[in-house]
């Protein structure tokens, strides 16, 4: 078997031509501004370190973010985050292609992290960002996106980062979203107990495949088991079990992409201990079958 022959690849500075439409180095400041149409060397199955909005200008077809799949058609605006891998097939196009299918800015992380530290107003967009770990789409708000997207484009330097502001304040008012990928958090005004759940989370994310019990959390965290299981279920918007369920079949969509394994494997893999326990709990928060998803998800990795 051909294991990890569908890993993402990951998108590195020197790739990015301006042949291929992204802006010339030196040209723009914190954010770049990228075009392109279809077929396309750049629609390809990766990641970057950077932020992306992107946004969808002709034909529909088949979106690929983390471990979601789902459907797009043209004002389809999604803002990933770094290192979240994503990809979109158009299944409509014209034997001659499309030559401008999508508009996107490129944000790194750090600008935005030191400008809420310095900024107090800056804050908010730190929650958008959390988002943006996921994956966001955005719903009826495309033609504005579509008009700063292009301004930002069509600017250079303090009116550049201007409108940029305005795009964010945008996205971040926005309450018509979805977040695509699995395993979402919540917003939590109190920065400890962010800190608290962040740690929790990510204790969860790395002993995902044990035997995890809520009650051994609970008293790591110093909690009782009903205090830990509010505190938990405000945070993540679902139950510790449900959580720990989502980890799994999100982990299980990683192996079902990535390697070749049988389905079998990847259910005791990820910390299922019952094949048909596993396939129920796929099937509920996937709407799919783990054999289906895979079958699904190899048309990412066609290149067009």
């Amino acid at each position: 078997m051909d294991a990890f022959r569908h890993k993402p690849e990951l998108e590195h500075d020197g790739a990015r031509s301006a042949s291929l439409g992204y802006e010339e180095p030196g040209s723009y400041g914190c954010v770049r501004y990228l075009e392109h149409g279809y077929p396309n060397p750049l629609v390809r199955w990766h990641y970057h370190e950077e932020y992306e909005l992107h946004l969808i200008l002709g034909s529909s077809g088949r979106v690929f973010v983390g471990d979601y799949i789902g459907q797009f058609e043209p004002g389809h605006l999604v803002l990933t985050g770094p290192r979240l891998p994503h990809n979109w097939i158009s299944l409509d196009t014209p034997a001659t292609g499309l030559p401008h299918r999508d508009i996107l800015l490129q944000f790194a992380d750090a600008p935005m992290r030191h400008a809420a530290e310095a900024l107090p107003e800056f804050a908010e967009v730190l929650h958008l960002l959390e988002r943006a770990r996921h994956g966001i789409e955005f719903f009826g708000i495309s033609e504005q996106a579509e008009q700063a997207i292009r301004k930002v484009h069509a600017t250079q330097g303090i009116e550049r980062f201007a409108v940029f502001v305005e795009l964010l304040r945008l996205l971040t008012r926005c309450t018509d979203y979805r977040l695509l990928s699995s395993v979402q958090l919540q917003s939590l005004d109190d920065a400890k107990a962010q800190a608290r759940i962040a740690r929790i989370i990510d204790y969860l994310t790395e002993h995902s495949s044990a035997n995890l019990s809520m009650a051994r959390i609970a008293r790591l965290e110093g909690m009782s088991e009903s205090a830990f299981s509010r505190f938990f279920q405000r945070a993540t918007g679902n139950t510790f079990t449900d959580f720990v369920n989502r980890l799994r079949v999100h982990k299980a969509c990683q192996l079902l992409m990535e390697t070749d394994a049988y389905v079998a494997n990847v259910c005791f893999d990820v910390g299922f201990n019952n094949v048909a326990h596993f396939n129920r709990q796929f099937l509920r928060i996937k709407g799919v079958t783990p054999s289906q998803f895979r079958q699904q998800a190899s048309a990412c990795f066609a290149r067009r």
